[in-house]
């Protein structure tokens, strides 16, 4: 059988036949969670890229580090514009086909910002801004691969893989930390003797690679042939047919538009507040993840090689937080994972920031801890959002959620390059992104457990 070919019984049922979804092979398993990973942890490095290799830009641009700061949110707003686009268009193509689209997007934008010229002033910074823009595009491949691996859970036939999502999830989430560790890591070897150029060349190089690998090897879901089957069915005038399908496999149909759908009374609540949580979250994040080696330089004295030193070992500990916090969501639940995890790094990183914090030792260790607890829970809440939506607008529950980072990011770098103008960047990023996190953290106290999205998934109603 191909990887083409619907995995489920797509045959018109008789009357009150109940059916179950085929299982996800443990082989077929184990191939998604690695190409998921791998998929992730390539689209970050082209994402981190740019936060790492921001003074090195800096200095050949000729910007000053207000300036680059701003670059910096204009970017935000153009990849917010992307991200937005693209969870419709994944719950239409299906998750195989969305996770192509977000990763051949990172080879693409990768390439693209090697060949940006200096020395124009208005015209270089128009297209870095429109370029890196699409970045968007490998941003949302988190949302292709929560939306993914939630379903492929459900029906695998690893035991253990449905009884402890979370944690198995984790792993790939971790990608996040792994992908800033490789850039940091390319960065420490090669800016000196080769340049930014160089390095955004070679991340071109594994995202087309997994592209091609993701067309040969990934097998789309059960829950999205369903989904595709029964939206044909609507297409067709057969609504009559397309509710009869449903209700046999116990899922829920409907005609609305996914961005309509998540909208809807039983699922807006959610909407609310993941939406604010991940703005104001994202405080955090564009500072102390994407303009780490910024902060560190500009607020704490780091030289940049030093810097990059640091942000190795501090990556090297936040991926272990993802484990950790995907650990502990299936222990004592995803939301109390959240919500403890990002009010503890908001108070790390006070601390870091801190005349407490002065040798290398305390800053790595401070540091560390913050983004132990700042990217750790994105384990728990990618896999708790996609808990949140049936299949017909889990793509675009799950990717307009986080497409909300975006304003984050402009909204916090705003107000981020507005104290660092007159107050200096550690001042800036104590008042905008170490209480930014904290505050997300309070937020997901209103989080409203998904049982309505939950009734129609069947974790081990499996054949």
């Amino acid at each position: 059988m191909t990887i083409q070919e619907p995995a489920v019984d797509l045959s018109q049922p008789r009357p009150d036949e109940k059916r179950r979804f085929p299982v996800f092979s443990k082989r077929h398993t184990t191939t998604a969670t690695v190409l998921a990973l791998l998929a992730w942890t390539v689209a970050v490095f082209d994402y981190g890229l740019f936060g790492t290799l921001l003074p090195a830009m800096q200095q050949e641009f000729g910007w000053s580090a207000p300036e680059a700061y701003a670059i910096n949110t204009w970017i935000a707003v153009g990849t917010a514009i992307v991200c937005f686009g693209i969870g419709p268009v994944i719950d239409r193509l299906g998750r195989r086909k969305g996770m192509m689209t977000t990763i051949g997007g990172t080879a693409v934008v990768s390439g693209l910002t090697a060949l940006i010229p200096t020395g124009i002033p208005f015209l270089s910074n128009a297209m870095l801004v429109v370029i890196r823009s699409f970045g968007g595009l490998g941003f949302s491949e988190q949302a292709v691969n929560a939306t993914y691996m939630n379903e492929v859970y459900q029906v695998t036939e690893v035991a253990d893989k449905r009884k402890r999502p979370g944690f198995h999830y984790s792993f790939i989430q971790g990608g996040w930390p792994l992908g800033f560790l490789l850039a940091s890591a390319l960065a420490l070897a090669f800016l000196p003797s080769l340049g930014w150029r160089a390095l955004y060349l070679m991340a071109t190089i594994p995202a087309a690679v997994i592209v091609w690998v993701i067309a040969r090897k990934l097998k789309e879901t059960p829950q999205f042939e369903l989904h595709h089957k029964l939206t044909e069915l609507e297409k067709s005038g057969k609504t009559a047919d397309a509710h009869s399908l449903a209700h046999a496999y116990g899922v829920e149909h409907s005609s609305a538009a996914p961005l309509k759908r998540i909208w809807e009374p039983h699922l807006r609540r959610n909407t609310f507040v993941f939406s604010l949580a991940w703005i104001v979250n994202f405080f955090g994040i564009t500072i102390f993840s994407v303009l780490g080696s910024s902060v560190l330089k500009n607020a704490k004295g780091v030289e940049l090689s030093d810097a990059f030193w640091m942000l190795i070992v501090i990556n090297l500990l936040a991926y272990f937080g993802y484990v950790f916090h995907g650990w502990l969501g299936d222990k004592i639940g995803r939301k109390r994972t959240i919500i403890g995890g990002w009010i503890l790094s908001g108070i790390s990183f006070s601390i870091m920031l801190s005349p407490i914090a002065t040798s290398p030792f305390m800053i790595i260790l401070t540091y560390g801890a913050g983004l132990f607890f700042l990217v750790g829970p994105y384990a728990a809440i990618q896999y708790f959002m996609a808990e949140c939506y049936p299949v017909s607008c889990r793509a675009t529950g799950t990717a307009f959620i986080g497409a909300m980072s975006q304003p984050g990011t402009i909204l916090g770098g705003a107000i981020f390059t507005a104290i660092a103008a007159g107050a200096g960047t550690g001042t800036a990023a104590l008042w905008v992104g170490a209480l930014g996190t904290l505050v997300s953290g309070l937020l997901m106290i209103a989080a409203k457990p998904p049982a309505e999205a939950l009734m129609e998934d069947h974790p081990h109603d499996v054949a």
